[in-house]
């Protein structure tokens, strides 16, 4: 099964919750489960898309319970791990999309180029490594790229 993890800010901008639900519902139509760190903001829009779908949705929570889950996602995988979870979110996927971001999205964007994952960025850190694009088009475009090979 091909997954997508995709990493975000929890208090995404309007325009960083619109392109991620966007690619949410993309990456559902594509059969292509999200990954995500379950909580708020991009991590919330890009499931709230797939789940619109009818994707699949898997949230690796920071709590051994779990309770900060958005509504949107179907797996949650309880960690107790808080931020330490973050390598296991890009691990978790095929390839990885970063959606703007702080801190915890620019640990999980070194963690994927660590692990050797391919890392497409919008509006997110200008790190090395990274593929950095301009629009939902051109994310979907590199998705589809990746898996066509």
């Amino acid at each position: 099964m091909r997954a997508v993890s995709v990493i975000g800010s929890s208090k995404a901008g309007e325009e960083e919750y619109r392109t991620a639900y966007r690619l949410g519902k993309e990456l559902a139509r594509r059969n292509i489960v999200v990954i995500c760190g379950g909580r708020t903001g991009v991590m919330e829009a890009v499931c709230k898309g797939a789940k619109d779908e009818g994707g699949l949705t898997v949230g690796i929570m920071p709590s051994y319970d779990g309770h900060e889950a958005n509504p949107y996602v179907d797996i949650k995988i309880n960690t107790g791990m808080s931020w330490n979870r973050n390598p296991i979110v890009v691990a978790s996927g095929d390839m990885v999309v970063a959606i703007g971001g702080h801190w915890g999205t620019l640990s999980e964007i070194a963690y994927a180029l660590i692990l050797g994952k391919f890392v497409v960025g919008y509006r997110t850190h200008g790190i090395e490594g990274v593929k950095h694009v301009g629009s939902l088009e051109e994310i979907l475009k590199e998705v589809d790229s990746f898996y066509s090979r």
